[in-house]
């Protein structure tokens, strides 16, 4: 698997990757060590990610350091940095990928899971690229910030709103933040994946495996190393699936909204 404008060159610094444990940020954290990057990987996942980072430091043997942290905690992300800062992490690659997923009405939405997706998607991405940015910048004077979106970032969906606007705002800010940090020539991209065959949505085994071989779901790995190409490439935003996807957004974006109110009541229908 080779990358455009990377070397194999052993004395890279970290890269940290968050959601490490799981789906996504499992597959990346691979696809880094296969490239010979020492990793800082998060989880709140405690026995996953221990495991996870012994296996990968046995596989591609390069240094893999397991964190245990609840990224969803209003003062995570500085407890992340700080951790960096004292234990001489010094990182060249960050992706943000920690994320949830659920379906239910704002008003059925308890304010403590309110809180804990605006910091997972929002507050703790957010001063973590404003962190490691700094520190890019200050010490490295070069690196890469990845950050999972989501297509969804285009739908106004009811029953997905928190997720919805949280990957909408993502989204935006990394857009924006990368015309920032462009002339200290550090990179941001965004990833805006459709479904990927990840634990995240809840679908049984026979409908992951059908929507891969359709080609409907991607699959973590394929995501992954597309993903870090188009990082590495420098490019500011991917959307798996190319023009398919594209198309997707457009016509979601352009139902009526009875039509809308209809889908949703049939789901809802469903799941009483």
């Amino acid at each position: 698997m080779n990358y455009r404008g990377e070397s194999m060159a052993p004395d890279k610094n970290f890269a940290l990757v968050t959601g490490a444990s799981s789906g996504i940020g499992l597959a990346m954290s691979r696809e880094l060590a296969r490239l010979g990057y020492p990793l800082l990987l998060v989880s709140n996942e405690e026995e996953k990610i221990a495991e996870t980072a012994k296996e990968t430091e046995k596989t591609f043997n390069v240094r893999a350091i397991p964190l245990y942290m609840d990224l969803s905690q209003k003062d995570s992300a500085q407890k992340l940095f700080d951790y960096c800062q004292n234990n001489n992490i010094k990182t060249e690659i960050l992706i943000n990928n920690a994320g949830i997923f659920f379906f239910r009405d704002v008003t059925d939405t308890t304010p403590e899971r309110i809180d804990t997706v605006i910091n997972l998607h929002i507050y703790t991405p957010t001063l973590l690229c404003r962190l490691f940015a700094e520190q890019m910048i200050r010490e490295n004077r070069k690196g890469h910030i990845l950050n999972i979106s989501s297509i969804a970032a285009w739908m106004m969906m009811p029953g997905l709103t928190f997720y919805n606007a949280t990957k909408s705002y993502l989204r935006c800010f990394s857009r924006a933040m990368r015309i920032e940090t462009h002339k200290h020539n550090i990179n941001i991209t965004t990833v805006c994946p459709g479904a990927v065959a990840t634990g995240l949505y809840g679908l049984v085994p026979r409908y992951m495996k059908l929507g891969i071989r359709l080609r409907i779901i991607l699959s973590p790995d394929r995501l992954a190393h597309k993903a870090l190409n188009k990082m590495f490439a420098k490019k500011a935003e991917y959307i798996p699936g190319g023009p398919l996807n594209r198309f997707f957004i457009f016509l979601v974006m352009s139902l009526p909204e009875w039509l809308i109110r209809r889908i949703k009541k049939k789901i809802d229908a469903h799941f009483k």
